[in-house]
């Protein structure tokens, strides 16, 4: 990220938290003369973050994400539309992007498009599921999203809501997706999907809130168009799709121990899906649709109270220990 800021003289905002630290990202800048906010996250006043009626919703249950993921996201929003920044690219700390440009090609195309990706090559960024169906031998596309993803000002009023697939919900707008579109190549680094039964549990209400979402919109309908009737029959071939899988598992060429360790996260996904009904969906979208609101008021708020001043400011009224430093 830092070879990637001194590329295009821009300022690196660095998100930290659990193994790294403001201090240590500072230090790596300051090496490279790059300007940097390195900020520490844990120590975050409430109130800098609304409290989303999505987070609540899912806190202390089996879709708990238990990940600041999201927060990380949206308060790179937050301090954008304070700074006054016009643009922004995010960046996950385990992709590479091979051609530094690119980053400023998808930057460029903002005028035209909401959000602009760089497709991801690499490993698959996909949930467990989606990587059991391709290493079974199914045929899996991928989909944009903030692995590597630029951003523009009118997008800053849209929010990431603390699910998995959070980067798919952030592309849509009240009805549909948003002006969106790909350019250049990111590499994602290679992780085990199958490590233990935690990802495929916390993954699967997002993976069917997004994809029942995604398949509505590529059937050439809304948003509004999720009513129940629809939620039960999306459920029903989710769950005949993660069965689907499991059977190809079982007939697939894989070693014994892969096969254990996908049918696990496999039955983990499935034991999740079959927690979840239409009435949940439905009051996800309807706490999703508030959130909406709620992050747009908020944005406009502390753009209105902090708007002019430093993005500094911000994070020391938040609470925040960071560690900024310019350019040489």
């Amino acid at each position: 990220m830092i070879a990637l800021a001194k590329h295009h003289r821009c300022t690196l905002v660095a998100l930290c938290s659990r193994r790294s630290s403001a201090e240590a990202a500072a230090s790596l800048a300051e090496r490279e003369g790059v300007e940097i906010v390195a900020v520490d996250i844990a120590a975050a006043t409430p109130g800098l973050i609304p409290e989303f009626r999505t987070t609540a919703m899912l806190r202390g249950g089996v879709f708990d994400r238990r990940t600041d993921t999201s927060v990380k996201r949206n308060l790179g929003l937050l301090m954008a539309a304070v700074a006054g920044w016009e643009r922004v690219v995010y960046v996950d700390d385990d992709v590479v992007v091979p051609r530094p440009d690119d980053l400023g090609d998808a930057a460029g195309l903002l005028g035209e498009y909401s959000r602009v990706g760089l497709p991801v090559g690499g490993f698959p960024d996909n949930s467990v599921v989606c990587h059991a169906h391709r290493d079974a031998g199914g045929a899996q596309d991928t989909f944009i999203g903030t692995g590597t993803l630029a951003v523009g000002e009118a997008s800053f009023t849209s929010f990431f809501p603390d699910t998995y697939n959070e980067d798919w919900l952030f592309l849509l707008n009240d009805t549909g997706l948003s002006p969106s579109a790909v350019t250049g190549l990111a590499i994602q680094q290679p992780y085990d999907p199958y490590l233990d039964t935690t990802r495929a549990r916390t993954e699967e209400f997002g993976d069917c809130i997004a994809e029942g979402l995604f398949s509505l919109l590529g059937a050439g309908r809304r948003l509004t168009d999720a009513d129940a009737g629809y939620w039960h029959r999306y459920l029903a071939r989710r769950r005949l799709f993660i069965n689907e899988v499991m059977g190809m598992a079982e007939r697939a060429q894989l070693d014994s121990v892969t096969k254990d360790r996908m049918r696990a996260c496999l039955t983990a996904a499935l034991e999740c899906n079959l927690l979840i009904g239409p009435g949940l969906c439905l009051d996800f979208m309807s706490a999703w649709r508030a959130d909406r609101q709620t992050w747009r008021r908020h944005v406009e708020l502390t753009r209105r109270h902090h708007g002019g001043q430093p993005v500094q400011k911000l994070l020391a009224d938040a609470g925040l220990v960071h560690r900024y430093l310019s350019g040489a």
